[in-house]
């Protein structure tokens, strides 16, 4: 935790209520349940033991940490492991104060190996609906498409999804793109996102993390995404970055993922705050916590720190995530009460 922040002001960012728009779940999986599914399905993994992964965990780019990413989910292999996972993720965010986290997931990395999208769904579903009903707390599934494969692999995958939709629609409400930005522009997928918009899902990407400020402006243009994911080197195109605060399109920026895959430095160097004073609709978020060294309040601790963020600027992120979700006017109320009514607690 930090050792320069007030601790009023530590406390305050602990108890806040917060939204998660930019969460992996498979990059919740830690190395103790990672070993204990590897167990459970019988499947080998290159570490002798839950030490030696998290040493593993040194990463100089995005593509060192995919490469270990990818070969972590080979032991996610039943509903059951699905499950666990989520359920395992939903403890840290509500610990961590989260009430809503819209989630997203990567179907090629399973069925690839063998494994029903019907499998994903499931397990990642059943523990959100619990959570929902014994907890009230919030959340969206946002099916991503790997950018380093083909366009009609992506394809592939939206046609053996849909039939899942209606099952799911409390739950299923986006779509999203990920994995390696490098090589993999945003136009290589402007078909089957014009398809998901003619279905109506909310369209996220993510962009402007590892890829140029030009790659923000087409998934924009080319895909028509309501929401950037990253988005930190929008900073490089001035005109870009009028157009992203005079529209509030929000970017759900991730600050430890960005110094752990070396997208800065150091936290200092962050520009989180030149973002955010520029007007732009910034957010919070973890994006794969078990590999990155923090889930929300960690990265929530660690800008408040590192860029002197004053309690105000916290609160603004967490209503610009309120702002940015993938709710009803009715529900975004209602977050936004929560809030209120924390924010006056505080200073009475």
């Amino acid at each position: 935790m930090s050792t320069t922040l007030s601790p009023s002001l530590q406390r305050f960012i602990e108890g806040m209520p917060k939204i998660e728009l930019h969460l992996h779940i498979e990059g919740t999986l830690e190395p103790e349940l990672m070993f204990a599914l590897a167990q459970r399905n019988q499947v080998a993994l290159p570490y002798a033991s839950v030490e030696a992964l998290r040493a593993a965990y040194a990463f100089d780019s995005l593509q060192s940490f995919l490469d270990l990413y990818y070969a972590g989910a080979a032991v996610l292999l039943t509903e059951q492991d699905f499950y666990d996972m989520t359920a395992a993720y939903i403890a840290r965010a509500r610990a961590d104060k989260v009430c809503r986290s819209e989630i997203f997931f990567d179907p090629q990395t399973h069925t690839e190996r063998g494994v029903p999208i019907a499998t994903v769904f499931a397990g990642i579903a059943r523990a959100l609906r619990e959570a929902r009903e014994q907890h009230g707390f919030g959340s969206a599934m946002i099916m991503s498409f790997l950018r380093h494969l083909p366009e009609e692999d992506a394809f592939a995958t939206l046609e053996a999804a849909l039939p899942l939709r209606e099952q799911y629609r409390d739950l299923w409400t986006g779509i999203g793109l990920d994995s390696a930005e490098r090589g993999n522009p945003p136009e290589k997928f402007a078909r089957v996102f014009a398809r998901c918009k003619e279905l109506d899902f909310r369209l996220v990407a993510h962009a402007g993390e590892e890829g140029p400020a030009q790659y923000v402006r087409d998934a924009l243009d080319l895909l028509q995404v309501e929401r950037i994911d990253h988005g930190v080197r929008s900073e490089e195109d001035p005109a870009l970055m009028a157009r992203l605060a005079q529209h509030a399109i929000p970017l759900t920026v991730c600050p430890l993922s960005n110094l752990k895959l070396c997208v800065v430095a150091d936290m200092r160097q962050h520009n989180l705050a030149r973002l955010l004073e520029a007007g732009l609709a910034v957010t919070v978020n973890s994006d794969d916590p078990a590999y990155f060294g923090g889930y929300m309040n960690a990265n929530f601790l660690a800008v408040a720190e590192a860029l002197t963020l004053k309690r105000e600027q916290i609160v603004t992120l967490a209503r610009n995530a309120i702002a940015a979700s993938f709710v009803d006017a009715e529900e975004r109320g209602k977050l936004s009460a929560e809030l209120d009514a924390y924010c006056l607690a505080q200073t009475a």
